[in-house]
């Protein structure tokens, strides 16, 4: 083949996902999953974090087209270069609603942050690692939403083994998670979100302990018991009082030291009828 020949070939290559489609049926959201992609996220400490996250991008689809084209949204992802942050997704999901000509845009992204913590009492530095996630829509009849997730590993000594075993000093504790998400005003830190969970715990969680830090911790965590209902409480207090906050969730899980199952609770607030 002929490479003038070759050239006409590509130009008539058929645009099957724009041709028409006769069931009259639009799609809510379609879009790529699962996209594994290196980003820059902002740090209060470092002013930036490099990270893997994991991409969700979706849009609605009109009724009378057959499918979208998938490549786009890798390409408005290479358009920001990795970096990604809570005051340029609204950009991406405008950006992906003129691409696609939707009436909706939609941006998931799961990323591991990491923060940098020292001992309690050997100052031993090490770091820690905290599940966060970005959750953001635009449409075109209700605006711009935007959801900032963050899970905190923490530790909790159960108030009613402390209780009953008095008189041997005993109780048992465990590691748990709380798991946030808020809606904001202005601006919220990772790290503001994540000492808010630690604090409502009976003692947060370090990657680097010495036996002095160990004997902190621990006493630290056997005079603040915590049950589950106690943590989602002490965070939902927190956030009632943070103007800055307008709506949130807090989860909590206990993985149990000494029982099969977990423990779990969870409060949702929107601050509009409190």
């Amino acid at each position: 083949m002929s490479v003038s020949a070759s050239k006409k070939r590509k130009e008539i290559l058929a645009d099957v996902q724009s041709e028409a489609d006769w069931r009259e049926t639009p799609i809510d959201r379609v879009g790529v999953r699962g996209l594994k992609y290196p980003v820059s996220v902002l740090d209060r400490s470092n002013k930036k974090q490099c990270t893997v996250a994991e991409i969700s991008m979706y849009v609605d689809l009109a009724k009378e087209i057959r499918g979208t084209h998938m490549s786009r949204f890798v390409e408005i992802l290479n358009e920001y270069r990795g970096l990604v942050t809570m005051l340029n997704i609204d950009k991406i999901l405008k950006s992906m609603l003129k691409k696609f000509n939707a009436t909706s845009a939609h941006f998931n992204m799961k990323f591991d942050y990491f923060i940098e913590k020292s001992a309690p009492v050997s100052k031993s530095s090490g770091l820690l690692c905290y599940e966060c996630e970005f959750i953001a829509e635009f449409s075109k009849e209700s605006g711009y939403d935007f959801v900032l997730g963050v899970r905190t590993p923490v530790n909790t000594l159960c108030p009613c083994s402390k209780e009953i075993s008095i008189e041997s000093g005993g109780a048992h504790n465990q590691r748990s998670v709380v798991d946030i998400h808020v809606r904001f005003k202005e601006f919220a830190w990772i790290e503001e979100i994540i000492e808010i969970a630690e604090k409502s715990a009976s003692s947060p969680l370090y990657s680097l302990l010495k036996r002095s830090d160990e004997k902190y911790v621990t006493e630290k965590a056997y005079n603040n018991p915590r049950f589950v209902e106690d943590v989602v409480r002490n965070v939902s207090k927190a956030l009632m009082a943070d103007d800055n906050i307008k709506w949130f969730t807090v989860e909590a899980e206990n993985f149990e030291s000494i029982h099969a199952h977990n423990a779990y609770a969870i409060i949702k607030r929107d601050k509009r009828y409190f």
